[in-house]
């Protein structure tokens, strides 16, 4: 039987989370940012009051309902949610979008939303939009939010408004309805084209009522928030996390993610499975450097992590030794309190969620889109309630069906509920393409249920593919399964229309330099390491042993070492983090071929 808390959610609107915190959570370290190594924090009631100031300004200055203000956000901090909220309350729409983004996505979203007012994080992003404007001929007006530069938007530190003022904000915010659009979520997906997905008020705060039966947080607990906050997954949580009346602290930049770990000692977080690979191949480059036995002792440690959730009296007892011994270095490193972990926007693989569950980090891993505010379904924290390996149980409140499924059970996963968007921003065609005729949301993700509640996710729709030889391929879990060494950073399957599976495999060069090393292999650069032939040997060694593991139609037999990363920046990843398929296979149309000889 499923477990939940009981939490009076009265809200119906998103800004009102904030009344709702001062009236049943009156936290006065609500919002907490750092500034330096110091920290400042925020009151849930001086948080409002600079709420209702800058939805004023906005109201004095003449923004009106339904217009777009852009938001281009790095990290979070206070200073996001109180633009965010104080756009709300006057039915402004926001639309946030990852810095990371191309000229061209910036220019598409400008000229489709008509945006009035773009707000970035600092004085940089600021001129990346500025250039973009100007060769657009646009009128939008770009600000930052960094104090020392030109160009800051002052606003943000609105003296408290008059009475009058204050009285005719509260006509405007009771005019605005839960079914009222939100926000527009610029998606690009694999495909590389941005969609405006339309978020509603109840979408949103339907997520949240759905977490806050679900998540084991108090109001006396931390939180660390380190993701971008343009980014659906982070909004949500940090939305949920005040309504819980936690307090939330923000990570300063990448550069201080373990300091501010192990300052604010957060109870819970928010990831995504790279942070967690990362602190992963940070752990086995230190093996390297250890002298044999404790490299032997760390080595067991982590292969009886690996093992969490095995049975029997005599896992117990090497568990706790392998706690003791290393494991429980973990925690300490992140501060020493953190219990819980919610994953996100990328598969995870299963033996990194069981290795950090075994340090004493209880790592859930969910699933979700933008297109549906996000989360879908999610693992739970109590017992016989986590299945490492899939993504959990449908959230409360929404249906989840697997579409024509075959002999294994597997289709494409429909989602129907209060969560799914009402479309793409200008885009009827693929709205209508999206949506069933009885109003399911096809998901263009490929599942189906492990005993009989644990959806599990096999693949996109659109990236299965089949060999000249006739069979179906479906990439994304043998990505996922080679991506298991510790020297394999990315990996890329090919092999539509041929007669074979190959790869395009990104080394983790971390691991790679401390292994070179180690074996006094001199290399001066990347691009000359990737053509060594031992460190062609040690790769082939490591594709062998996870190929041992699958059928023959599914092993890779031929590759391909690229010698520097794919990255948002250059275009061959998503913002979060997802391979551009397309893309990355016409940056290697060359080395490609040369595998099928």
């Amino acid at each position: 039987m499923e477990i939940t808390r009981k939490h009076s959610s009265d809200f119906t609107r998103l800004f009102e989370i904030l009344s709702y915190q001062k009236e049943k959570y009156p936290n006065a370290k609500a919002l907490n940012a750092f500034e330096g190594k110091a920290l400042k924090s925020y009151s849930i009631e001086s948080i409002i009051e600079q709420v209702d100031a800058l939805s004023c300004w906005f109201l004095r200055n003449g923004y009106s309902r339904s217009q777009k203000i852009m938001l281009v956000p790095n990290m979070g901090n206070p200073q996001w949610m109180i633009l965010d909220f104080a756009c709300q309350q006057c039915g402004l729409i926001t639309v946030p979008v990852h810095p990371t983004s191309s000229p061209q996505d910036f220019e598409l979203i400008i000229k489709e939303t008509e945006a009035r007012l773009c707000i970035t994080a600092d004085h940089e992003l600021s001129e990346k939009v500025s250039l973009v404007v100007q060769s657009m001929g646009s009128s939008l007006s770009v600000n930052h939010l960094e104090p020392k530069h030109s160009g800051y938007f002052e606003p943000i530190q609105s003296t408290r408004p008059s009475e009058v003022e204050l009285t005719e904000l509260n006509i405007v915010k009771d005019t605005i309805h839960e079914n009222d659009l939100l926000t527009i979520l610029y998606t690009s997906g694999s495909s590389g084209v941005p969609k405006g997905v339309l978020l509603t008020h109840h979408n949103i705060v339907h997520n949240i009522k759905a977490i806050l039966t679900l998540l084991p947080l108090e109001p006396n607990h931390r939180v660390l928030s380190f993701l971008p906050f343009s980014h659906i997954l982070e909004r949500m949580a940090c939305y949920g996390y005040v309504a819980f009346g936690v307090s939330l602290y923000f990570s300063q930049t990448k550069e201080t993610f373990a300091r501010d770990f192990k300052i604010v000692k957060p109870y819970f977080c928010t990831s995504v499975p790279r942070v967690l690979e990362k602190m992963y191949d940070f752990m086995q480059e230190r093996v390297l450097d250890k002298n044999p036995i404790k490299r032997k002792v760390i080595l067991w440690a982590l292969r009886i992590g690996k093992q969490y959730g095995a049975k029997g009296f005599i896992y117990s007892i090497r568990l706790f030794v392998a706690r003791m011994l290393v494991l429980s270095q973990w925690r300490k490193k992140l501060g020493g309190k953190i219990r819980y972990m919610v994953v996100g926007a990328a598969s995870l693989q299963p033996e990194i969620g069981r290795l950090f569950s075994a340090a004493g980090i209880n790592i859930v891993e969910g699933y979700g889109m933008t297109e549906t505010a996000p989360l879908i379904s999610i693992n739970r924290y109590e017992p016989g309630m986590n299945r490492f390996g899939t993504v959990g149980i449908p959230i409360p409140g929404i249906e989840v069906k697997i579409d024509e499924p075959n002999e294994e059970q597997e289709g494409e996963i429909l989602v129907k509920g209060p969560n799914v968007m009402q479309g793409y921003y200008q885009r009827p065609e693929l709205t209508k393409e999206v949506f069933t005729e009885d109003g399911w949301f096809r998901t263009g993700d490929i599942g189906k249920f492990v005993h009989q509640r644990f959806l599990k996710i096999t693949d996109r729709k659109k990236d299965i593919f089949k060999t000249s030889a006739g069979k179906y391929i479906a990439p994304q879990p043998l990505q996922t399964h080679f991506t298991k060494s510790s020297f394999i950073q990315r990996c890329l399957i090919i092999g539509f229309q041929r007669p074979y599976v190959t790869a395009l495999i990104v080394p983790n060069f971390e691991i790679l330099k401390a292994w070179c090393t180690q074996e006094h292999i001199h290399w001066t650069a990347p691009q000359f390491m990737v053509y060594n032939i031992k460190v062609r040997a040690r790769l082939q060694h490591e594709v062998d042993s996870l190929n041992e593991e699958l059928p023959n139609i599914e092993r890779i037999k031929n590759f391909v070492l690229c010698h520097q990363d794919w990255t948002v920046e250059s275009g061959e990843l998503t913002a979060t983090l997802k391979p551009i398929r397309l893309r990355i296979m016409d940056h290697y149309k060359a080395e490609i071929e040369k595998m099928y000889p």
